[in-house]
């Protein structure tokens, strides 16, 4: 159990309010958090580039403001520390999205989510590893190297944003900015033990990142908060939330409160599988004590199949295909397109800059478009499962679904099969909010988790059930980084 300082346990919130009172210090929580850091960072290379010394004097003008009596004019959480995805702007910091090909880049203004969270107090510490390109399950690339998962090394922290959830799962940090096309701020959530939520497409914008997809995807493509405490879900997404110019999928939406949801009125659609990949014991048996800690407060739990999420990997290939854009094999390239078949050959003697699940991706994207018939069909079924989904899920419900067949699998293992990252990925394209609630550790102490998934619009609902479910289970169970004494 990760016990070196109890500041490390705490909530954004609950720092926020003790800097305020001037329980503590911002610079003491900074440096607590920085020296922490510094202590799990080199064997779990997630965080990539720090910014440390400013951190310190950030952390030195807040408490300066606090001691000139200023708290009331005081933003939320001024002088709390926080971590983001270096595929987000951060001025001054790397911004490659664990590309080669961007390993000068520096970006030079903050992305719009960023200075959204600078504005609300927050102290960024540093940038967080990713996969390459942001589009694969593993957090690992040519230009960083691999990130491990806290609980266990030698397991997967899982991607693209597998650097913050573990900064994040480690300690490191209270909350994250994190990005999410395809589970990838729920899946590393998850693998780390944290809660991590993926807004209704279309609440956050996305500016200022690397990459972007084509506008008809900007909606599939969301911002959202990686969090060690959930009650700072919330006050993290009403900052992030709202339109900006750069963006134009992004669109006013009221977001509601967490509080005024009445669990005892809610019905909870468990699905505890796609049909295609099995679910392990232990995952289906902690769903199965989240449907009991729902019905013991009255809700109505009703178990279901739903068919059509079989066809999930053929969902969302073909609405994130048709949503324009760059191809993903140009991006490879750095705006031209590689040859497949001389980086697979490159690749096999280790002289590709490029990682095996990039090319792999490559690959995937060229077979989506050789049967137009068969992308037509998968389109009219993704609509036929967004309206079964709200239909069956309606105003007042929610949906307990996997997040990943299995806890945190070994590094590399996901190649084979390679598909099951489909339980996250078919949410987007859903562009529904859904909450990653961890629920304890298994008998190898692995995060245990479930997600929470809603209509459009009910973030709230989907947050106030993981209040919940972590006042039932104690939400994130710190690791004991026994690696660390090795």
């Amino acid at each position: 159990m990760l016990s070196r300082d109890p500041l490390l346990l705490l909530s954004a919130t609950r720092l926020a309010a003790l800097i305020r009172a001037r329980a503590v210090t911002s610079a003491e929580v900074v440096d607590v958090h920085i020296r922490h850091i510094e202590h799990v960072n080199p064997r779990l290379n997630a965080m990539v580039a720090s910014r440390f010394d400013a951190a310190r004097a950030e952390a030195r003008a807040a408490d300066g403001l606090l001691d000139r009596g200023e708290a009331a004019g005081a933003p939320p959480f001024l002088g709390v520390p926080c971590s983001i995805k270096e595929s987000f702007a951060v001025s001054g910091m790397p911004n490659s999205a664990g590309l080669v090909a961007r390993a000068g880049v520096r970006a030079k203004e903050d992305a719009v989510t960023v200075a959204r969270m600078r504005a609300a107090g927050f102290i960024p510490l540093g940038v967080t590893n990713v996969s390459e390109l942001c589009m694969w399950m593993e957090t690992n690339n040519r230009l960083y190297g691999r990130t491990n998962n806290p609980y266990d090394p030698t397991r997967t922290a899982g991607g693209s944003s597998g650097g913050e959830a573990a900064v994040v799962g480690a300690g490191g940090a209270p909350v994250g900015l994190g990005s999410d096309i395809g589970g990838s701020i729920r899946m590393p959530a998850f693998f780390n033990g944290v809660f991590g939520h993926k807004p209704t497409g279309g609440l956050v914008p996305t500016s200022g990142q690397f990459p972007l997809p084509g506008e008809r995807g900007l909606r599939f493509m969301t911002t959202g908060p990686i969090a060690r405490r959930a009650e700072d879900l919330m006050p993290v997404l009403r900052i992030l939330a709202g339109p900006d110019a750069g963006d134009p999928s992004c669109a006013p939406l009221p977001l509601g409160d967490p509080a005024s949801v009445d669990l005892g009125g809610l019905t909870v659609l468990s699905v505890e599988d796609d049909g295609v990949h099995r679910v392990s014991d232990d995952l289906q048996a902690a769903q199965r004590r989240a449907e009991e800690a729902l019905a013991a407060r009255g809700a109505t739990v009703r178990k279901a199949r739903v068919e059509l999420l079989a066809r999930a990997l053929d969902i969302w290939t073909a609405m994130l295909g048709v949503a324009g854009g760059v191809t993903f094999r140009a991006l490879l390239g750095g705006g031209r397109p590689i040859s497949l078949p001389r980086e697979l050959a490159r690749w096999s003697i280790r002289r590709s800059p490029h990682t095996l699940p990039a090319l792999g991706l490559t690959l995937l994207e060229d077979v989506g478009r050789l049967v137009p018939s068969r992308i037509a069909r998968a389109l009219e079924l993704g609509e036929a499962l967004r309206a079964e989904l709200v239909s069956r899920i309606g105003e007042r419900g929610v949906m307990l679904y996997p997040s990943y067949p299995t806890p945190a699998p070994r590094h590399y293992a996901p190649l084979l099969p390679p598909f099951q990252w489909t339980y996250t990925a078919v949410l987007n394209v859903m562009e529904m909010p859904a909450t990653q609630v961890p629920l304890g550790l298994n008998a190898e102490g692995l995060p245990l988790g479930v997600q929470v998934a809603a209509i459009h619009g009910n973030d709230h609902v989907t947050i106030a059930v993981a209040q919940h479910l972590e006042r039932s289970f104690g939400g994130w169970v710190p690791p004991s980084l026994s690696w660390c004494r090795r």
